[in-house]
Parts: C-alpha cells; sequence; structure tokens
C-alpha cells in the first residue's frame, strides 16, 4: 500500500541527507524506520502507563508505607552490607 505524506521542507531535507549519507538505500526506509522508532516509544509508554496504574491502584488501596520508614529500612541494609564487607 503506497503512502503519500507532506513532511515539510525540513523534515525532506532530513530525510534526503540520510539518504545521501548512505545510512539509508530510500527516503522509504528511512520513513520505515521512523514509524518503527514511534512505535517502540508508543509501546514503552503504554507499559509506563501500566506501571503507574498499579501504583496508584496500591495507593487508592492503603498498600503505601511513609517514605522516611521505607529509607531508613534502605539505610540500614546498606549499612549491614558495608559491614559484612568490611569483616
Amino acid at each position: 500500500m503506497a503512502i503519500s505524506a507532506e513532511l515539510g521542507e525540513a523534515l525532506e531535507q532530513a530525510v534526503s541527507e540520510l539518504v545521501a549519507t548512505g545510512r539509508y538505500n530510500s527516503k522509504s526506509e528511512v520513513l520505515r524506520e521512523g514509524v518503527r522508532l514511534v512505535q517502540e516509544r508508543e509501546a514503552r509508554f503504554r507499559e509506563l502507563t501500566a506501571k503507574i496504574q498499579v501504583g496508584q491502584d496500591d495507593i487508592d488501596a492503603g498498600r503505601v508505607h511513609p517514605a522516611d520508614e521505607v529509607f531508613e529500612r534502605v539505610r540500614k541494609r546498606i549499612e549491614e552490607a558495608a559491614a559484612k564487607k568490611a569483616s
């Protein structure tokens, strides 16, 4: 399926330069790579959105701990690990 797109002068020039340098064999190849990168970014965005929702669900359900308590536990673990390493 052929697609026609108006890229504008700046993008058209960028695509042409990528082909001229030999990095890509054709303008179509540049555009396919661009669409693939957008697809990857959108997939990462969906994953991030899902992880944020998990966190929000935990907050809504009350499955949270005060930050100072969490940081104190982390500090203790670091101190314990450092003490073991020094022994």
